[in-house]
């Protein structure tokens, strides 16, 4: 039995990759690609992949289709308003979408009851790898900083993939070295400051997909855990994997932790 898959967002980058990942599945059904920024434009014009489809401007195209996942990778203002939507129509999500304040995450818990959702802020399995290693590794080190890369167009600083790594360290071992700058000469040098102190730095530039460093260090000794997404093709498999599952993990689900059973 195929799944009815519906895409919002799907004239991006993300968005098309995800488009062409789910035509090539034989276990899903693409029925729907919503895109208020390209309405009316032929689908396969955008992703190349031979289909009849056009973008639709409006959320009711998931309805009227029968979608019964529909894959989120908008920009946040754009995302919550179509969450919204999803969780009053029983369409699970599946969200790639980063930069949710804590308010929005615990609305969505609230609201996503006849239908379920999956938020991930990386869906590049390594990805989700590097922050159970760099969890797993915690205990053992005294220092730590997160430097992550992205391309020129992401808009959120850190990014999610920092965030929930750095969390995920804090949660582990709440004891760090103390920060020992006293004159920091250009203001914003150290990067941020995370949960226990740990510094996050972001950089931005084009040629840059989606890379993250994780280091350690403890007396003698460093560990550098370190994914580099070179394409975006590097995230289908996650996409594919959690809008297979999420009709089985009821509510909300923050991270593919669960569904890789980590």
């Amino acid at each position: 039995m195929t799944i009815n898959v519906g895409v919002f967002g799907a004239g991006g980058r993300m968005g098309s990759t995800v488009c062409q990942a789910v035509q090539a599945d034989p276990e899903l059904n693409l029925v729907a690609a919503v895109d208020p920024n390209f309405r009316g434009i032929d689908l396969r014009t955008v992703t190349g992949i031979e289909t009849d489809l056009r973008i639709s401007g409006e959320a009711v195209s998931f309805e009227r289709t029968q979608a019964q996942v529909v894959v989120d990778f908008s920009h946040r203002a754009a995302s919550v308003e179509n969450l919204a939507w999803l969780a009053g129509n029983g369409v699970h999500a599946v969200v790639g979408t980063t930069g949710f304040s804590e308010e929005e995450l615990a609305l969505f818990q609230q609201t996503f009851v006849a239908s379920n959702c999956v938020i991930a802020p990386n869906f590049a399995i390594g990805a989700v790898l590097m922050m159970h290693f760099a969890a797993l590794a915690a205990p053992y080190f005294d220092s730590a900083e997160v430097i992550e890369f992205h391309h020129e167009s992401k808009i959120d600083a850190p990014s999610g993939t920092a965030m929930l790594t750095v969390a995920k360290m804090a949660e582990a071992s709440s004891e760090w070295t103390v920060d020992p700058t006293e004159n920091e000469v250009l203001p914003g040098a150290r990067g941020a400051e995370g949960p226990s102190g740990i510094r996050v730095h972001s950089v931005r530039m084009r040629g840059l997909v989606a890379h993250q460093e994780v280091l350690l260090g403890t007396a003698g000794q460093t560990l550098s855990i370190r994914h580099d997404s070179l394409d975006r093709s590097s995230f289908m498999p996650g996409v594919l994997l959690a809008v297979k599952q999420v009709a089985n993990r009821p509510g909300v689900t923050l991270g593919l932790d669960a569904l890789l059973n980590l």
